[in-house]
């Protein structure tokens, strides 16, 4: 053989090893993120589910992929959405954006594991045979956001008690609606205080429901937790002041821009324990084998420069409660 040739040849060999051993790798695996919400919305949780990627070991990019799918609020697209996750063969489904996600994923496959973050019982939704024994591919994080709403009721009686009509704002088309305006319904009973039922799953609606709670002079204003208004939340805060209606909302990140109160579990820390979730999955733990999670502390936040505006003072026994005042 010439020393030319066998050159060539050896350089060939080289370049083939790192080749070779590439190929042997095994495939990054991907996980499908699921969500009824908007990119943009979403960016904050999103951000603190990749930490929580990040604490069994996988980081997007590196050592895992991640496929999202956004809703934009329509709700009616997550099946699709869903199935279409099933069909590039995720290796883990987070579903994300309250009951309607996982649903949509769980309708979509009985194979792929499913991490969800909900709002609701995930027992009653049927996503789940108990909390401690999930059963089947499903398992996650439950806010129970709607057992809530009579607590939210509690706190926003206390701030405006003259209020005679207090109004409360669903979107018609989480499944959750049905459990949050019973649960409010008997707290107002016992208070003596009317509920004024207000409906809006679009931007118009939401403005149309504001006109009618004006029209019913509603003394006050409870948002019903839900995805939809937490994109919102901008345009609600906006009219809730312009109308100069004492409202409380669900989440911090309402409060935080002008939202007169808020009470909830802290949704970016849920979407962390997801992410975790879905890495331990990653990593071979079986769904069912991870207790449904749900959070051991909800906060109370009061915007006080949003109380001087609308010319309320906070009772002492408030701000003894709050978690965290801003001013």
């Amino acid at each position: 053989m010439k020393r030319r040739t066998f050159i060539t040849l050896l350089g060939g060999a080289a370049v083939a090893w790192p080749l070779a051993a590439r190929a042997q790798q095994p495939a990054m695996p991907v996980v499908g993120f699921l969500n009824s919400g908007s990119p943009a919305e979403r960016a904050p949780f999103v951000a603190t589910f990749r930490q929580g990627l990040k604490e069994p070991g996988y980081v997007e990019g590196q050592t895992v992929a991640i496929e999202y799918r956004f809703a934009e609020g329509r709700y009616d697209r997550l099946p699709s959405l869903a199935s279409d996750l099933v069909r590039r063969e995720v290796a883990v489904i987070a579903a994300t954006g309250d009951t309607v996600s996982p649903l949509a994923a769980k309708g979509a496959t009985a194979t792929i594991p499913i991490v969800f973050v909900v709002g609701s019982d995930p027992v009653k939704e049927g996503l789940v045979a108990s909390f401690n024994r999930p059963g089947g591919n499903i398992t996650g994080v439950s806010i129970i956001s709607s057992a809530l709403v009579s607590k939210q009721f509690e706190l926003l009686h206390e701030l405006v008690p003259q209020a005679a009509v207090v109004g409360i704002l669903v979107n018609p088309s989480n499944p959750n609606v049905g459990l949050e305006l019973s649960d409010l319904q008997s707290a107002a009973q016992k208070m003596g205080v009317q509920v004024a039922v207000l409906r809006a799953s679009t931007e118009s609606e939401i403005e149309g429901a504001f006109v009618t709670l004006m029209q019913l002079r509603a003394g006050a204003l409870l948002i019903a937790p839900d995805v939809f208004f937490l994109d919102q939340r901008e345009k609600l805060v906006a009219l809730a002041k312009h109308e100069a209606i004492p409202t409380i909302y669900t989440r911090r990140e309402q409060a935080a821009i002008g939202g007169l109160m808020s009470y909830g579990a802290d949704l970016a820390d849920e979407y962390r324990q997801a992410g975790v979730y879905v890495g331990r999955i990653l990593s071979g733990t079986k769904p069912t084998d991870l207790p449904v999670m749900q959070p051991t502390k909800y906060s109370l936040v009061i915007n006080l420069k949003t109380a001087k505006a609308l010319g309320l003072e906070i009772p002492d026994k408030l701000l003894a409660l709050a978690d965290e005042v801003i001013e």
